[in-house]
């Protein structure tokens, strides 16, 4: 983690594209943080954008990818991943030399790879992922503290510029986040433990929640299942993206029921209790 640093400039123009959670909240943190810098928010629907707007979210919003990108001098997208480079080919010729272009992905190594060569000699692409979030949905349930103390993981390829680099780490640092560097690859097997094999798992306990039983279904429940709320629709984008780290995160998990499984049904009382023990000092590790 490094210290933000005082002499990289911030962005006169930030476009954000999709104005949801993370949008709306990279929105107020901006007018919050840094009220010098004009908040542009893109997307497809009017009344969302102003409304937004009426939150304090954004200075302004347009219907034109293409505007916005002529305008602002960093692109930031928040879409889903599976429509981040569809959304950058569209606007990328429309940039002003020097623009930057970064994401909220939670899969880098495709899109890493794809968007530095469609970005091209004029813009950038430096790939992050701030790691912070909630299962609720909308700009409506944005936050400008969002971010304060979370980290954010910046991707940069053998040939980024140092400079884009910088800029894009310092953009989130202005936020309130700790920034950490690593290669695309290492994010998506990290990223595959911590964060989208839990939801895998999340999701397979909510299945099996049948309507009779669901008046037992306690706290205990409800905090393991809680993230299964999430977007289906960008879960499987995520799944799918991130597939070869996913299928080996969750053979290790299958491997370690099995030793739950084994121990359970021989009655081994002392290898299920060193089990849930090693489980525990894990846990705690993170309060």
């Amino acid at each position: 983690m490094n210290a933000a640093p005082s002499d990289v400039p911030l962005f006169r123009r930030v476009a954000i594209y999709g104005v949801g959670l993370l949008g709306g909240s990279i929105g107020a943190a901006l007018r919050a943080r840094r009220p010098e810098v004009e908040v542009w928010g893109v997307g497809r629907n009017a009344a969302r954008l102003q409304a937004a707007v009426d939150r304090g979210q954004l200075h302004k919003w347009t219907l034109d990818p293409q505007e916005a990108a002529m305008a602002c001098d960093l692109l930031v997208f928040c879409t889903p991943v599976d429509q981040i480079v569809p959304g950058v080919a569209l606007i990328s010729e429309a940039c002003q030399p020097g623009t930057l272009i970064t994401d909220v992905g939670s899969t880098k190594a495709i899109l890493c790879d794809e968007l530095y060569e469609l970005a091209g000699e004029r813009v950038e692409f430096v790939g992050s992922h701030p790691i912070a979030g909630s299962d609720k949905q909308g700009a409506e349930h944005g936050r400008a503290d969002l971010f304060r103390d979370r980290v954010c993981v910046v991707t940069p390829r053998p040939n980024n510029t140092a400079a884009g680099v910088d800029r894009v780490g310092s953009f989130w640092q202005s936020l309130g986040m700790r920034v950490a560097t690593m290669s695309p690859a290492e994010h998506d097997e990290t990223l595959a433990v911590t964060s989208h094999l839990p939801h895998l798992a999340a999701a397979a306990v909510a299945q099996l929640l049948e309507p009779r039983l669901a008046a037992f279904a306690a706290s205990g429940f409800r905090d393991t299942t809680r993230i299964a709320l999430g977007d289906p629709a960008l879960w499987t984008a995520i799944f799918l993206t991130n597939r070869g780290p996913v299928l080996e995160s969750l053979a290790a998990l299958m491997d370690v029921l099995q030793h739950y499984r084994r121990a359970i049904d021989s009655g081994d009382e002392r290898q299920l209790q060193r089990l849930l023990t090693e489980a525990q000092y894990h846990r705690q590790k993170l309060v």
